[in-house]
């Protein structure tokens, strides 16, 4: 399931080399202790919630608020666990930018050497990915996917999209556990202190709009093409979510005809397919609201914008409970972690901070 996603502030420049080393060391000691303690699903239940994330990459040295604190915990983790994945049993595959595409042939890689099933991991990394850059249009484009995974097939997925007219950056976390459906509701708590309209395929009360869209993309190209001129006719007010400037159908065509082909049999079929990207699916919802009169929903997933509140109780306030309990987790993790005594008295240091701040 989809648990949860944080919007950061964009912030530009590189992590000095000398604090980019401790966070590698400190990250892999966290985390092999946590691995040790509960055992690397553990890891992944911990990865995927946004509140814990936020946490850890404060107890990094890295800010609260800032956008880098994805790429750069990310990047620390998978640099400071290399040579230890097959002893833990814990890999991370992905990255920023080109490393991003290349997260199914690193999970193929280590699959074929760990004897791993590689199919439903690469499958779980484009879908999550195509989810928050295709199915949900928050005005958010993906950059950054890191993917964490265990022997046993587990999974979770941290990714980040950038919004360059807001200069900000939104934080989409994932886990397999109780994974049902891709396309419906897949998100556990999202993050985030600014909302918008945007076309949101997965929300629940868009499943009539995924039954149409699905049984469009099965009909004729020319039918679908037809159909589409009479979107462009009705002459939509500039306000709405899915402008009609932005619908182009003579430059969809090619993919009409490729998804009639494929003759796919739900909405994640259609998904799935290469080439179906956002303006496909904008084109797709308004001709399924012309035909069948199924509107999606524009409801922004987004929720909350801090990991464990504030204390004066904005944007909600702190939750004493989740907050002790992160606060353990990482306190009981930096005591037994092998890494020198500076590092370590400074991580607790910043953890007693952030429990004054609680109180």
């Amino acid at each position: 399931m989809k648990t949860g996603t944080a919007h950061l502030p964009l912030h530009s420049g590189k992590s000095p080399s000398g604090l980019l080393q401790r966070m590698k060391a400190l990250s892999r000691e966290i985390t092999v202790i946590l691995i040790d303690a509960y055992g690397p699903e553990e890891v992944l239940h911990r990865l995927s919630d946004p509140f814990w994330f936020q946490a850890f990459g404060c107890v990094l040295r890295f800010d609260w608020h800032s956008s880098g604190d994805t790429t750069t915990v990310c990047g620390a983790l998978k640099e400071g666990m290399k040579g230890r994945e097959k002893e833990l049993g814990f890999y991370v595959a992905g990255g920023k930018g080109r490393a991003s595409r290349k997260t199914p042939q690193e999970i193929e890689a280590i699959c074929e050497d760990r004897s791993i099933n590689g199919s439903p991991l690469i499958y779980a990394s484009r879908m999550s990915a195509k989810v928050d850059s295709a199915a949900v249009q928050d005005g958010y484009q993906i950059y950054h996917h890191s993917f964490f995974f265990t022997d046993q097939g587990s999974w979770a997925v941290v990714q980040q999209g950038m919004n360059e007219e807001t200069r900000y950056a939104r934080r989409y976390h994932w886990l397999s556990l109780g994974m049902k459906d891709f396309v419906c509701e897949p998100h556990w708590a999202v993050c985030c202190d600014q909302r918008r309209k945007g076309l949101n395929l997965v929300a629940r009360e868009s499943d009539p709009s995924r039954e149409a869209i699905a049984a469009i993309s099965n009909e004729k190209p020319e039918f679908v093409m037809k159909e589409g001129k009479k979107v462009n006719q009705l002459y939509l007010s500039k306000d709405h979510p899915v402008p009609m400037e932005e619908i182009r159908l003579e430059r969809l065509e090619k993919i009409f005809i490729q998804i009639h082909k494929k003759a796919p049999e739900n909405f994640e079929e259609l998904l799935g397919i290469p080439g179906v990207g956002p303006k496909t699916l904008r084109a797709l919802s308004l001709i399924s609201e012309l035909i069948y009169g199924a509107k999606p929903s524009f409801r922004d997933p987004a929720q909350f914008s801090f990991a464990h509140g504030g204390k004066d109780g904005h944007p909600y306030p702190v939750d004493r409970r989740v907050y002790d309990q992160t606060i353990a987790a990482l306190g009981g993790a930096i005591e037994k972690a092998r890494i020198g005594d500076r590092e370590k008295i400074e991580a607790i240091r910043r953890l007693s901070v952030f429990g004054r701040r609680a109180i």
